[in-house]
């Protein structure tokens, strides 16, 4: 079994590490009143209640505030804070927690009489239309929070979500999930990353409709992960990776930084549940993938290329934090070290990058996301988005508490 001490690294400053990391989501990310202050919604998100969301976009330059997709961040980030809580004990974080699903809960469809009873307003790349993919990845955070309080509420409100997904969504037999959905039409549109001939993905993220079949014993669940899973078996390319679905870029051989993380990690949950090496076999390839991409000192790229080539600019920190996630995983079930040299490197970046005694106030404790190409001025290249420290915590608190790395058998 993996511990602090296998990367080098002293426990008490790993755990003093991530504890600065969570307050910043407590104490500096998290909106605290119903209705936006300082924060910018550029993206026009229709967002009625905004309390326990968290700010996941800072432009250092500009000291500005804003969001991309606060619900499956927010989701994220409880996930991160009940981790960070279970570790230090820290009531704050508990707190901070209940009050991101409690912006969660807010926003969505909570009438039983309504057709679309159980949808979750994951705004995103359009603020008037939902994306399944958001839905699914801010569904954890209640799973865990709900087993950390024992409030069922939270379970309850993801059983709504995932049957709205099963038969709004999933389109039947095919492994594949319609991507943006319009409320107010009650209809799902064209994504804005549409391609002819794409219907929509195979999301496998978190592995969210395993989790609800093992809670409620509901086979449809279950039929949809693995016909999910069979769907990127078929369409797996480059190995432990899919540049054929967005937010890939198939045209310019982009790979996107987190896709082998979303939908590799969850192939760990299929082996432990079938027992089917193949599905072991895909993560492997997976962590594989991030062991290739990562760079010398331990970071990761934004526009990684299939050749593993990359662009001088825009660094994406929660990518390596990702990876490091899967590795711990991975080397759980192996009982063997395979990933422990890289994910020495991916902590230890991760560490060098965080803000531990800035002058911005709004910077202490929250990890560096990229640095931006110059445009011309002397401003900051720095940028900060919620996902690299999101991770980070989860990353780190699996690290130093072992028995939260393999998910399904928390349920």
């Amino acid at each position: 079994m993996i511990t602090v001490g296998d990367l080098g690294l002293k426990e008490d400053k790993v755990l003093e590490s991530m504890v600065l990391a969570a307050k910043w989501f407590a104490e500096i990310a998290q909106v605290k009143t119903e209705s936006l202050t300082v924060e910018k919604n550029p993206g026009r998100l229709l967002h009625k209640y905004w309390k326990g969301a968290i700010r996941g976009e800072y432009r250092v330059a500009e000291k500005t505030w804003s969001f991309f997709c606060p619900i499956w961040h927010t989701g994220q980030a409880v996930k991160a804070l009940v981790l960070a809580y279970h570790v230090t004990g820290i009531e704050e974080f508990l707190e901070s927690a209940i009050l991101g699903a409690e912006f969660i809960l807010h926003e969505r469809v909570s009438d039983p009489n309504d057709p679309d009873y159980g949808l979750i307003f994951g705004y995103e790349d359009l603020g008037y239309a939902v994306n399944t993919s958001a839905i699914l990845e801010c569904l954890d955070g209640l799973i865990y929070l709900s087993k950390a309080t024992g409030d069922k509420t939270y379970w309850d409100a993801v059983i709504d979500a995932l049957e709205w997904l099963s038969k709004k969504a999933y389109i039947n037999g095919t492994g594949i999930f319609r991507d943006v959905y319009n409320p107010s039409t009650r209809s799902f549109i064209k994504a804005p990353w549409y391609r002819e001939g794409l219907e929509g993905r195979p999301l496998l993220d978190d592995g969210i409709f395993l989790k609800g079949f093992l809670k409620t014993g509901k086979e449809r669940f279950r039929k949809i992960f693995y016909e999910t899973a069979e769907k990127l078996l078929q369409d797996e390319y480059p190995p432990g990776n899919w540049v054929k679905y967005p937010p890939s870029d198939v045209n310019h051989g982009i790979l996107h930084p987190r896709m082998a993380y979303w939908w590799g990690r969850p192939m760990v949950m299929a082996y432990l549940d079938s027992k089917e090496k193949r599905f072991l076999d895909c993560a492997i390839r997976a962590g594989d993938w991030y062991t290739k991409a990562q760079r010398r000192d331990g970071g990761l790229f934004r526009h990684t290329y299939i050749d593993l080539s990359t662009e001088c600019f825009g660094h994406e920190t929660s990518g390596i934090a990702c990876a490091s996630i899967l590795w711990l995983e991975l080397m759980e079930v192996f009982g063997n070290e395979r990933y422990l040299k890289p994910l020495e490197k991916a902590i230890k970046f991760c560490m060098r990058v965080q803000f531990t005694k800035p002058l911005n106030p709004n910077l202490k404790g929250c990890i560096l996301s990229k640095v931006l190409p110059p445009d011309g001025s002397d401003k900051s290249p720095y940028h900060i988005r919620d996902l690299a420290t999101i991770f980070y915590v989860q990353a780190t608190a699996k690290l130093l508490e072992p028995k939260y790395r393999l998910e399904i058998n928390m349920i």
